[in-house]
């Protein structure tokens, strides 16, 4: 396969290692030089332009921070205002597997359409440990044939390729999947907490829980007290991982979701709200399970 990979920073990275692993000929364009450089020691072609990443490839993949870039890449606003729908081939096939809001992965799709190409959005779980080890899970919003089409190529870096319905429906049941992580581990770090200042051992209430009606995917594989699971960010100073400011895009894509729908969702506000405090102390870099120590900053002053 003939891939071109736009946006190869910490998750997009080792999504592209492992299409070259795959034998893939992968060409990789990212707007910082330096963060795809090594990729060409794994025989990448390095390119410095979307017009080159995007010819005589069979399919793009882009991985970007928001929306609005990938509006700005697909549509225009970028690299001399071309959006790469107008520099592709006829029956190229585009992946974006960023975070986004539905409606920006709509209008992308239908302006796809338009220009005789195919789009799928496949936004991504399984972090940067799941990005690294080929495990993704792809949750695909398109039509049948454009699902069909993409699973050929996600297989080859994820483990599971779900569809989940139309164009958008892929973003926003990522959004939804993100809104209950978000609350799912506010919960953890709330009731851990609660255990250390009454006195409980968190590794032993921890297994207690996962036993119990309590057990749950953060305490399964995600422990935010630091020193109760190896090899997860809690016991490696939190370095991501899943930057806690990505977590707070995602829950506010959730509101923004919301108040469109007029749907109610008070346990995704109050995680969202929860988020932006601690990130607001300069640990939006960090992990998102170091809202632990939100909680334990916050007993530890009660205690003085």
């Amino acid at each position: 396969m003939k891939i071109g990979f736009i946006g190869v920073g910490n998750m997009g990275h080792p999504m592209a290692l492992n299409l070259l692993r795959a034998g893939c000929q992968v060409k990789v364009y990212d707007v910082v030089a330096d963060a795809a450089s090594d990729l060409a020691d794994e025989g990448a072609e390095v390119v410095g332009a979307l017009q080159q990443v995007v010819s005589g490839v069979d399919t793009v993949i882009t991985m970007l921070p928001a929306g609005e870039q990938v509006r700005a890449v697909y549509l225009g606003d970028h690299d001399g205002g071309l959006g790469i729908l107008n520099m592709a081939d006829s029956g190229t096939l585009f992946i974006d597997s960023s975070t986004i809001d539905p409606a920006s992965a709509r209008l992308v799709a239908i302006q796809a359409a338009s220009k005789g190409v195919d789009f799928v959005d496949a936004p991504v779980s399984g972090g940067v440990a799941g990005a690294k080890a080929g495990t993704l899970t792809f949750i695909v919003g398109g039509s049948d044939a454009n699902f069909q089409r993409a699973g050929l190529v996600l297989k080859l870096i994820g483990k599971s390729i779900l569809h989940a319905g139309k164009a958008g429906d892929g973003q926003m049941a990522k959004i939804c999947n993100n809104l209950m992580l978000g609350i799912q581990m506010a919960g953890v770090c709330e009731a851990l907490s609660l255990a250390i200042d009454n006195g409980l051992d968190p590794q032993i209430v921890s297994e207690i829980m996962q036993q119990s009606s309590g057990q749950n995917w953060v305490l399964d594989r995600y422990n935010p007290c630091p020193g109760v699971m190896a090899n997860v960010p809690a016991s490696q100073q939190y370095q991501p991982g899943f930057m806690a400011k990505l977590m707070l895009k995602d829950l506010g894509l959730g509101l923004d979701a919301a108040v469109e729908s007029q749907s109610p969702i008070p346990m995704g506000t109050l995680a969202r709200n929860l988020y932006a405090f601690h990130n607001a102390a300069s640990n939006e870099l960090l992990d998102f399970s170091s809202l632990f120590e939100f909680y334990r900053r916050r007993s530890d002053n009660s205690k003085q």
